[in-house]
């Protein structure tokens, strides 16, 4: 069994963001994966304080739901993490899931390691670079594996839906998906 969940960034549900990891997922579900859609926009995560108690206590003292969207990322085989951008950089939302999941999983033993995974961001105009690149940092430091795709993980649109218009991002994503669960498939000696 391939486990790969969609975290998706924006504040808002159901807009382009979410649209661009769904179709990320429905790629790696035809090629045999569950697949898991996680929202960030009805959840508190509260940024970390770099208290580094973790360290000690291999957990997290904060109340809020970062606990449960962590565990499911540590039981997963691919992770996908996608924000739109919000003045040139990715959401506070997915800024305090990636610095409080990589410190937790450093204290716990680096619990991401060899994991699969990568970064979809929706652009309206700019900032997508930086922004790829803030969340594929989290990846490498994590000691992750990233999967390239025919170009950048990265579409345009501004309105709801709009995204639909990126042909080619719909298809960077696709094959993104696609190529996500090749390579789980095989680490995990399937193909």
């Amino acid at each position: 069994m391939i486990k790969v969940v969609g975290i998706v960034g924006s504040p808002r549900a159901g807009g382009n963001t979410e649209i661009l990891v769904n179709e990320a997922l429905k790629a790696a579900a035809e090629e045999g994966a569950i697949v898991e859609l996680l929202r960030l926009c009805d959840k508190e995560i509260k940024p970390c304080d770099g208290c580094r108690s973790c360290r000690k206590t291999k957990e997290c003292w904060i109340k809020d739901d970062f606990r449960p969207i962590f565990d499911k990322m540590v039981e997963a085989d691919g992770i996908i993490i996608a924000s739109p951008v919000y003045f040139g950089s990715s959401t506070p939302q997915v800024k305090a899931l990636i610095d409080r999941a990589g410190y937790l999983s450093i204290a716990k033993g680096r619990v991401f390691e060899n994991k699969v995974g990568g970064a979809l961001v929706v652009a309206r105009r700019a900032g997508q670079n930086f922004t790829l690149a803030e969340l594929l940092f989290f990846f490498l430091h994590q000691g992750m594996i990233v999967p390239g795709s025919s170009y950048w993980n990265v579409a345009f649109g501004r309105e709801p839906g709009e995204v639909l218009n990126d042909s080619e991002g719909i298809e960077t994503v696709k094959n993104f998906g696609k190529k996500m669960v090749w390579i789980i498939k095989k680490l995990k000696g399937l193909v």
